[in-house]
């Protein structure tokens, strides 16, 4: 395991199944996954198109649910809370304060320029009220990401005005806005070209060497895969190897 993480599991993951219902078909995507992230480490989830690898990112980030089985049920434990048994309003602060998400297609608000795109995440944390009195501080954390990121000159522009690569800084910053500990990142580079793709994995690797930021990466992609601390390879729904310091 590299010199930023260590041993303490972030986040454990045990039996996760999910299957999907298109009508009366059945269509399984996950079968009894077991996963353990440590603190600071960085996780690569490897596979192909189909093979489970952003549904079980959006199940341990609480955007989905895993199938209920009574029997072996299923378990996502981060740190000392249970994220299977949060209801809704838990789970939202789980969203909220612990997880930073990043997408490949950005979803970036078109009408609103970059720095209130990097700001909304709080306007969802502390709500239509309550950011008022946060406000302030939210910005200036905002403009500090957007000049370690180089976009302080593209803060009035919007997501349209933006490159591609400009775009994706644009979403990590707004995955960052709240100080998470874990990030979750759902193919990242998926949607730009080489030497873009590797920049934007640069910042990620700055921010983990500065922040200790913990961070789990969905991908195809091999080149990808060889920066991490481990590898999880998934085929069919199931993990069939993991690779890397600190590997089981």
């Amino acid at each position: 395991m590299s010199p930023q993480s260590d041993q303490t599991p972030m986040l454990q993951v045990e039996n996760i199944r999910k299957t999907y219902h298109l009508g009366r078909v059945k269509v399984p995507v996950l079968h009894g996954v077991d996963l353990t992230v440590h603190h600071k480490e960085w996780i690569t989830i490897l596979g192909a198109s189909g093979s489970g690898k952003s549904t079980l990112m959006h199940i341990i980030g609480g955007l989905d649910r895993p199938d209920k089985h009574l029997e072996n049920p299923a378990s996502i434990i981060y740190g000392d809370r249970v994220i299977t048994n949060m209801g809704a309003g838990a789970l939202n602060a789980y969203r909220s304060t612990e997880v930073g998400f990043v997408f490949q297609f950005y979803h970036l608000l078109p009408e609103l320029d970059i720095l209130q795109n990097i700001c909304i995440g709080s306007m969802i944390r502390y709500g239509r009220f309550g950011y008022s009195s946060h406000r302030k501080g939210v910005e200036s954390r905002a403009k500090e990401l957007l000049d370690r990121f180089g976009l302080s000159d593209r803060m009035k522009h919007r997501p349209a005005e933006l490159s591609g690569g400009e775009r994706q800084r644009v979403a990590i910053a707004r995955a960052l806005i709240n100080e998470p500990a874990l990030l979750l990142a759902d193919e990242p580079t998926g949607n730009l070209d080489l030497k873009t793709g590797e920049s934007i994995l640069d910042v990620l690797a700055e921010l983990r060497q500065s922040s200790g930021l913990t961070m789990v990466m969905v991908t195809h992609d091999e080149r990808i895969a060889a920066r991490a601390d481990r590898v999880i390879r998934l085929i069919d729904g199931r993990v069939v190897e993991q690779t890397g310091v600190g590997s089981a």
